[in-house]
């Protein structure tokens, strides 16, 4: 066993906030081998980096800090972390009071460059959720990728699977921004889509086998997706597939490994063929996806919130939580993926779960740009309560 270095630089996955937090986790998952650190009191990783295959890891070391406020007696259990196998992207926001028309050039109001992309925003949100997060994609060996490094790392991620690759440049993304908040996306793969093994690595593998729960999106290949959900399922590990991305087939192969579909609206009209304007419509699209292998199915719907539709049993609905203010839609879906992620792990019930995750979009929007919108624990703590 090797030792653990304690160093302010190895702080991976700490709050944001000096307010106590207590977990509770009720993680019924398959047990898993695991090394107990004592790391007290912030969550902690072994941060070596995956270049170096020397360093003898053989598991994620993760180590969760009970805080009661009612007391002083720190209580320590480890647990598996939320895996993200994602894209990260850096986003290119322009603010315009409305999209051009066919041959038309508008001035945009303002632009920024900020950290981006749905696997990137959903691992940010894990961090500043407190839960554990690590983060596998790849960024290119540029500006951007130092971009989207240097929010992950602050959002409390640990990059030690973040590859960077020489021959890709870093997706990006330019994200147009209407007054009301609403926004038109154009994605370029880069990285993300290219310049991926043929197969991933045993320590890829194995950080997913060893995992809470895995979180992958439609911005990575397909054939690295099923390869991991493979790699989860062999262990019994959990894996939700948010839908967004790749406007494309989905692999029958894809789904059949995973255990919870995330798609909004749309993009369950896509993958059924199906109207989904009312409940009923989406319901029929619904059960069309059970027919495909997906057992479990959360739909994102908007302004209408969200329901969460498991085979043989009543959807479960959850309303948003309204918003003081819309600024920016970008990351909602994610925020509310990951949250209700965090949320699953920890052992909620799937009621709790909606409404933790209602909770944790309603800040996002809340907030300009993806990464910086996530909310942290706290926020949506006392969101909740004051509902």
């Amino acid at each position: 066993m090797r030792g653990i270095a304690i160093s302010p630089s190895n702080q991976c996955c700490s709050s944001g906030s000096s307010s106590p937090l207590q977990f509770q986790s009720q993680n019924t998952l398959p047990s898993q081998p695991y090394r107990t650190v004592n790391l007290n009191p912030l969550l902690q990783f072994n941060n070596k980096k995956k270049q170096n295959p020397s360093n003898g890891r053989r598991y994620p070391i993760v180590s969760k800090i009970s805080i009661n406020p009612s007391n002083n007696n720190n209580t320590q259990t480890p647990i598996r972390p939320l895996v993200v196998f994602g894209s990260a992207n850096a986003d290119i926001y322009l603010e315009i009071n409305r999209l051009p028309k066919v041959g038309e050039t508008i001035s945009a109001n303002s632009g920024q460059t900020l950290a981006g992309g749905k696997g990137a925003n959903q691992a940010a949100c894990g961090g500043r959720l407190s839960y554990p997060t690590y983060f596998l994609g790849q960024v290119g060996d540029d500006a951007h990728g130092k971009l989207i490094s240097e929010a992950l790392q602050n959002g409390g991620v640990c990059l030690d699977y973040l590859n960077t690759v020489t021959d890709a440049p870093t997706g990006h993304a330019v994200v147009m921004l209407q007054p009301d908040g609403q926004n038109s996306i154009i994605i370029v793969g880069g990285a993300n889509m290219n310049c991926w093994p043929h197969t991933l690595s045993d320590q890829d593998f194995e950080v997913v086998r060893n995992a809470g729960i895995v979180l992958l999106q439609r911005e990575i290949p397909d054939s690295v997706n099923i390869q991991v959900a493979k790699a989860a399922r062999s262990t019994g590990v959990p894996v939700i597939l948010d839908a967004g991305g790749m406007d494309a087939p989905f692999p029958q192969e894809l789904l059949s490994f995973i255990d919870i579909l995330s798609p909004n609206e749309s993009e369950l009209g896509r993958l059924t063929g199906m109207a989904t304007e009312s409940f009923e419509q989406i319901t029929q699209a619904v059960v069309k996806c059970h027919k495909m292998g997906v057992k479990q199915v959360l739909v994102k719907l908007g302004a209408k919130g969200s329901a969460l539709f498991v085979e043989g049993e009543e959807p479960i609905k959850q309303p948003i939580i309204s918003a003081t203010k819309v600024l920016d839609t970008t990351g909602a879906g994610d925020t509310f993926t990951a949250a209700f992620a965090v949320a699953l792990v920890e052992g909620k019930s799937r009621n709790e779960c909606l409404k933790f995750a209602a909770a944790a979009a309603s800040l996002c929007v809340q907030v300009k740009g993806a990464i910086p919108s996530m909310p942290d624990r706290k926020s949506v703590f006392d969101l909740l309560q004051s509902h």
